[in-house]
């Protein structure tokens, strides 16, 4: 007995160190945004953003979501487009559970030109007005947005509108 004694203890603190890293990774998870809309018949000239933003541990804190829409320049920097600049943060809400909110900017290029476009999300959490956590990210590829997609299914990194 007193050599499965040691063993159980040995075990329990195992398990311990393993879940609990687990458990407080799904608090923490990283938020992400995809391009989900690029110029097709439906939507022409325009460029969806879809954001996916986890919920806070405790579920108090004020979520909000801010889309901006890039463009590639000549020399290959990325610039803010003018038209595709919501200046407002987006109300996300409270609680635990991750939410998925989108928009959409018409941009249209001249005549001939092809405009090569991604997005960038800035998300923000607040508590009694105090901003405790804030992150932004580009648009990546690989996505599954639970709506506005088109064609279904449709992430990418970033798009281009002719």
């Amino acid at each position: 007995m007193r050599v499965l004694r040691p063993c159980a203890t040995i075990i329990t603190v195992l398990v311990a160190t393993v879940l609990v890293p687990v458990s407080a990774q799904a608090d923490v998870r990283r938020p992400w945004a995809t391009v989900n809309v690029c110029d097709t018949a439906a939507a022409p000239n325009t460029i969806g953003i879809r954001a996916w933003m986890p919920g806070s541990s405790n579920g108090k804190q004020q979520r909000s979501v801010r889309f901006i829409v890039q463009y590639l320049t000549k020399d290959n920097r990325w610039q803010a487009v003018a038209a595709g600049v919501d200046p407002n943060y987006v109300a996300a809400g409270t609680g635990r559970k991750p939410v998925e909110l989108g928009r959409s900017f018409r941009i249209d290029p001249m005549p001939g030109e092809h405009v090569k476009l991604r997005g960038r999300v800035i998300f923000k959490w607040r508590a009694r007005g105090a901003v405790v956590r804030s992150t932004a990210v580009l648009t990546t590829k690989g996505h599954r947005s639970s709506a506005g997609a088109d064609p279904p299914g449709f992430s990418d990194a970033s798009c281009t509108i002719t």
